[in-house]
């Protein structure tokens, strides 16, 4: 069931708010890929918002309060929200949270998504965690302003790297997101994944396809399994190996499925999402133009 919804014509302060608001639209067009684009937001999954933009007042604690933090509240919002209250912006573009904090957390965040639901994770704004072993990888300035691109050198599986050429990856970039789900790979890229993990998993029975997951197993009859290292090479020589649960994920009780997809075509952008982040901690030091992992983050 979605949350109740706001009704910001019964709030005289939030109507005064939004009616005076002016902001240049090349940020809003920066922030929702559209253009005005004060009113909708549309992601890459289909899923959309419309509503209204205003400031107010942003506490996060008693000594960081932000008082005219501009965010946007949906009236109509339809597609894979689930339950959630809201989503949190921490892209590159001028309105996102780490952006507009950047006066006192110097656009420097962190995070670790954990293993699984029962366990906790963490969002940090700022340099108060003490990190330590955290190998970074360059961010690509030049590609737009609100997505965080990388870049991918190889990829591994079962301690292999993969015959891809480097080239593959550049045609049209990676980037690294925290609100896309499942990795999205170039066409050639996962073919190749696909089929060195289908080789190295081949005593188990293939079940059918699950949505843009087509290299799924029936494991209903083995109570252990075996399931192929992955490994990322960012530039850097930054390695992530990855969790079991960023390899492969549940669609149904012993059905499991590689957590990749191949793009639709070679000019789509890659995508390295959040279930290959799991168990990391991820940081982005977006002054000095760089994001880095450290392995165990969510102790």
């Amino acid at each position: 069931m979605m949350r109740p919804i706001f009704v910001v014509l019964k709030s005289a302060l939030f109507f005064q708010q939004m009616s005076a608001l002016t902001l240049p639209s090349k940020n809003l067009s920066s922030a929702t890929g559209n253009s005005p684009g004060c009113s909708t937001i549309q992601y890459g999954d289909q899923s959309f918002s419309v509503g209204f933009f205003s400031r107010d007042k942003l506490t996060i604690s008693a000594a960081d309060v932000f008082p005219s933090f501009l965010f946007g509240c949906g009236q109509n919002n339809q597609g894979l929200f689930g339950n959630t209250a809201g989503l949190l912006g921490v892209g590159r573009n001028a309105l996102s949270i780490v952006s507009q904090t950047a006066p006192k957390y110097g656009k420097y965040f962190s995070y670790c998504l954990p293993s699984t639901s029962s366990k906790t994770g963490h969002l940090t704004l700022g340099k108060s965690r003490a990190l330590t072993r955290v190998n970074f990888t360059p961010l690509d300035r030049s590609q737009g302003t609100s997505f965080y691109f990388i870049d991918i050198v190889s990829i591994s599986v079962g301690g292999r790297q993969l015959p891809i050429r480097h080239s593959v990856f550049q045609t049209a970039g990676g980037i690294i997101d925290s609100g896309t789900v499942i990795t999205r790979l170039h066409p050639a890229a996962y073919s190749a994944m696909s089929a060195a993990f289908r080789k190295l998993m081949s005593k188990y029975p293939i079940a059918r396809a699950y949505s843009i997951l087509d290299t799924c197993y029936d494991l209903s009859g083995h109570t252990s399994v075996s399931i192929p290292t992955i490994s990322f090479t960012f530039a850097g020589n930054v390695k992530l190996h990855l969790d079991p649960t960023g390899i492969l994920v549940a669609v149904a009780k012993l059905r499991l499925c590689l957590a990749f997809a191949g793009n639709s075509d070679a000019s789509s952008v890659a995508i390295f999402g959040n279930t290959q982040q799991k168990t990391f901690e991820v940081v982005y030091d977006v002054g000095a133009g760089k994001v880095g992992f450290a392995a165990a983050g969510c102790k």
